[in-house]
């Protein structure tokens, strides 16, 4: 049987018992209901590595578990992803989101882009940040990351293609260039990717003027949610650990 991973934002210290967080504990002991005696596995999200536990008591108002082993992890890609995804209409932002962290990415921005559709106040753009850091946790319990990637808050494409540094810098575009030139030693690596609409000719020349490449990653055109992983799985291939 499958051994949960629960994320929960505390400190650990092998061979103590401690109460899980509020959280953590009602996705143990409710949604899961796992019993006294079943194992556990606890992440903190900042830290390559995760602690192997067991379940002293369980109940839908307070799990305790005994930290048993803390475990270094090595899953983590050793080239730095930064994928900057235009915000986009009903599940795709979710998907990219949720993918990406599966690829390894280690910083997504969603961004404000010219073509944009999506219409959110602040109230909604607070729920919707709460609901992306939420995929995020779970993406990282199911494929076994131990550290979080960073969600930043929305900004707009423009001030962020101005800041946003790396090794190698994208922006997807299907009338970009198929072969550009690109360094041997690559350890950072920062993508941008346009709504439905794609990005504007202004919002193009803008980010090649920041140094990046205007990328054309194959013949057909790519759903926006499809050119951020096709990307990012490109890059890992290339320089990170596929």
């Amino acid at each position: 049987m499958r051994i949960p991973r629960i994320y929960t934002p505390q400190a650990f210290v092998e061979g103590t018992t401690v109460n899980l967080d509020d959280s953590a504990a009602n996705h143990v002991g409710k949604v899961l209901r796992m019993q006294a005696g079943r194992q556990l596995i606890l992440f903190n999200g900042e830290t390559n590595h995760h602690f192997e536990a067991i379940i002293e008591h369980s109940d839908r108002k307070r799990v305790s578990v005994t930290i048993e082993r803390k475990v270094p992890s090595h899953n983590e890609s050793p080239l730095f992803i930064h994928v900057g995804q235009a915000l986009s209409k009903g599940d795709k932002m979710e998907l990219v989101i949720q993918k990406s962290v599966e690829l390894g990415v280690a910083e997504i921005t969603p961004l404000w882009t010219e073509h944009c559709d999506v219409k959110l106040n602040a109230e909604r753009m607070e729920k919707k940040h709460k609901q992306w850091q939420g995929i995020i946790i779970s993406a990282c319990e199911q494929c076994g990351r131990d550290i979080l990637p960073k969600l930043n808050p929305v900004v707009k494409f423009q001030d962020w293609v101005t800041k946003v540094d790396a090794d190698e810098k994208w922006v997807l575009d299907p009338r970009g260039n198929v072969k550009q030139n690109s360094s041997d030693s690559v350890t950072t690596a920062v993508i941008a990717i346009g709504p439905e609409g794609g990005l504007s000719q202004d919002e193009i020349q803008l980010a090649c003027t920041y140094g990046f490449q205007s990328k054309l990653i194959g013949p057909r055109v790519l759903r926006t949610e499809t050119a951020a992983l096709t990307a990012v799985t490109l890059l890992q291939n290339q320089w990170g650990d596929f």
